[in-house]
């Protein structure tokens, strides 16, 4: 028997399928407290993983979220591969659904021709196939976060499926706030995430 927010998941990604046919890309509006982000959604390269982002925002998860951490010069270790982005999801605002909904299976970049490109919306992972609620957005392009790349011991990188096609001054605005270890002080307010 299938857990239910999988089940909400498979009949979004079925129906969002058929909608995408009919009017292209589905973009989506992320509202925070510096201005909305407007993304588009790759369904058609990375289906599991953009269409399940689309159940996530679907079912309210995202109401009430936050950005909550950068990757910049400064905060990473100086012998490991830089990175430069933004993160959010429901991490730090609904913890235990974050850690309650089962894993995506991973959308690799050399399967989805999707790279980690300046303003590129990719998933959050620990092993492949774990990805969830958790994304983050590219402030630069990232080699290195593709199939093959080094910021992954795996080499099998992190799953894109979308692109930012207005607000990237916000991203950056957010990615030169305050933070300690990694994480904002304070989060940035997501309001929601909903479809345009």
């Amino acid at each position: 028997m299938l857990k239910k927010p999988l089940a909400i998941c498979l009949v979004i990604l079925l129906w969002s399928c058929k909608e995408q046919t009919q009017k292209g890309l589905p973009h989506v509006i992320i509202e925070t407290a510096y201005g909305e982000i407007e993304i588009e959604l790759y369904t058609h390269k990375a289906p599991l993983t953009a269409n399940a982002f689309l159940a996530y925002i679907d079912s309210g998860y995202y109401n009430q979220s936050n950005f909550y951490r950068v990757l910049n010069m400064y905060n990473q270790p100086s012998n490991a591969p830089k990175a430069f982005l933004v993160q959010g999801g429901i991490w730090k605002s609904n913890n235990k659904l974050a850690q309650s909904l089962q894993g995506i299976p991973h959308e690799s970049t050399k399967q989805t021709g999707i790279l980690h490109k300046e303003g590129t919306i990719s998933m959050a992972r620990n092993e492949p196939g774990s990805g969830g609620p958790e994304f983050f957005i590219m402030v630069e392009d990232e080699t290195g976060f593709d199939f093959g790349g080094e910021n992954m011991a795996d080499g099998l990188g992190f799953a894109a499926f979308g692109s930012v096609v207005k607000g990237m001054p916000i991203i950056r605005k957010i990615h030169d706030l305050k933070e300690a270890n990694q994480y904002l002080q304070p989060p940035v307010y997501i309001h929601t995430i909903r479809r345009k």
